[in-house]
């Protein structure tokens, strides 16, 4: 077992994220390659040691020892375009944040008949633009990662489990972009000084608790994880610092952005081969510090998932909806311009509609091999900045974006 962890701790920190983005909100729709293939469910269907971050009552699945790790490649497409008096028509600035990738480590035991534990190590969330060689979206660069390790505890009984999951994150947060000095610098059209404070980073500590039933191919399964909050010291404060320049005085005096909690309920039936898997979950935005003063609304999330599996090898599809977190506010007013800037230019957690494949493969009894792909649609979204068009030509009427995005996740697992 000692051998074990080795090697997932060597994989998380050779898998080190750069900038990421993510799908529901800024979460991942799924922990683990084989989830991801299905639409992220996870929540009434065993993935094995996968299952640590998810429901962690469903690492019970594993008949000895399971090492998993990979990583997932994100390739997100976003553009941005400032609607300025004047210009017709709108160009669009593609993201120079393209590409990233997203560690997924994780490992489970069965120590006794009732008994098992684990470790997983994730990437569980991130979002981020890149606009640094272009004037017209105020060269704004923001970059938010999430990772989180956590030590699952599991204990089943005739067909009941119940697991608890301990869980430490760990975060960081840069927000920077050229401001303005003052409105005659604004209407004249000149590159303001630069706003920004340099990577903050910060540590925070929440819970995941599980519980899953199964009988006769049928297992349901329900799973809550608490709030974690974060602090990233000067950067939420002094993002919004140059707007008071304007008499925008944006209601944020608190640099916490807190990852919110999270309730949801799942079911899969497996017969011959064929599995069917629904989850349903619930993201508090509207509750989490930081993104209710950004506007962010709860996300009701929908998974549906099949798999067709054989010995050596198996098939996966999946859908994965989520109506976007990221609302438009009042863009009439300052504060709902400056609102419309920072979400659709800085963190545009837009996308909405996830389809997904994936498979594996078994080489032995020993090790097998996880594949997954995930495809979210493209959305425009275009928001209201009429309050800051008396500024200047360099003042955005309304400020539109597009994002889509492609993943491909891999994943190694060996048996023991």
């Amino acid at each position: 077992m000692k051998c074990s962890i080795k090697i997932a701790v060597a994989a998380a920190v050779a898998l080190s994220t750069t900038s990421a983005f993510a799908t529901n909100g800024d979460h991942l729709i799924g922990m683990g390659t084989k989830a991801r293939g299905m639409g992220g469910v996870g929540i009434g269907m065993s993935h094995g040691s996968e299952s640590a971050l998810v429901n962690p009552a469903l690492i019970t699945s594993v008949k000895g020892t399971e090492v998993s790790f990979g990583g997932t490649i994100f390739m997100p497409n976003v553009e941005n375009g400032m609607n300025q008096p004047g210009v017709s028509p709108l160009n669009y600035t593609k993201s120079d944040a393209d590409l990233s990738v997203i560690p997924e480590v994780a490992v489970a035991q069965k120590a006794s008949d009732n008994f098992w534990w684990g470790i997983g190590m994730y990437g569980v969330a991130g979002m981020g633009t890149d606009y640094a060689d272009h004037n017209e979206n105020f060269n704004m660069q923001t970059n938010l990662q999430l990772m989180q390790f956590a030590v699952p505890l599991a204990y089943k009984s005739n067909g009941v489990s119940i697991g608890v999951a301990p869980v430490l994150q760990y975060g960081s947060l840069d927000i920077s972009y050229d401001g303005t000095l003052d409105a005659s610098n604004m209407m004249m059209g000149m590159q303001g000084v630069g706003v920004g404070e340099g990577v903050a980073q910060d540590f925070g500590l929440g819970v995941n608790v599980g519980a899953a039933y199964e009988m006769n191919g049928l297992t349901v399964g329900a799973s809550y994880k608490s709030a974690i909050d974060m602090v990233y010291k000067n950067q939420l404060t002094g993002a919004v610092s140059d707007f008071h320049n304007f008499g925008v005085m944006l209601n944020i005096n608190t640099d916490n952005l807190e990852q919110p909690a999270e309730i949801g309920i799942g079911a899969s039936f497996t017969d011959q081969g064929h599995t069917f898997a629904v989850d349903y979950k619930r993201i508090k935005w509207s509750d989490a510090k930081g993104y209710k003063e950004f506007g962010w609304d709860d996300q009701n999330v929908i998974m549906v998932g099949y798999q067709y599996a054989q010995d050596s090898w198996a098939l996966r599809a999946g859908f994965n909806h989520a109506s976007s977190a990221v609302k438009e506010q009042n863009g009439m007013t300052p504060d709902g311009a400056a609102l419309n800037m920072f979400n659709l230019a800085g963190f545009p957690a837009t996308v909405e509609n996830h389809y997904t494949l994936g498979g594996s493969y078994a080489f032995n009894k020993m090790t097998s091999l996880d594949l997954a792909y995930v495809y979210a649609a493209e959305v425009t979204d275009t928001y209201n900045m009429g309050a800051f068009a008396g500024f200047g030509p360099m003042n955005p009427t309304s400020v539109s974006t597009k994002h889509s995005q492609d993943a491909v996740s891999f994943q190694l697992n060996f048996n023991f």
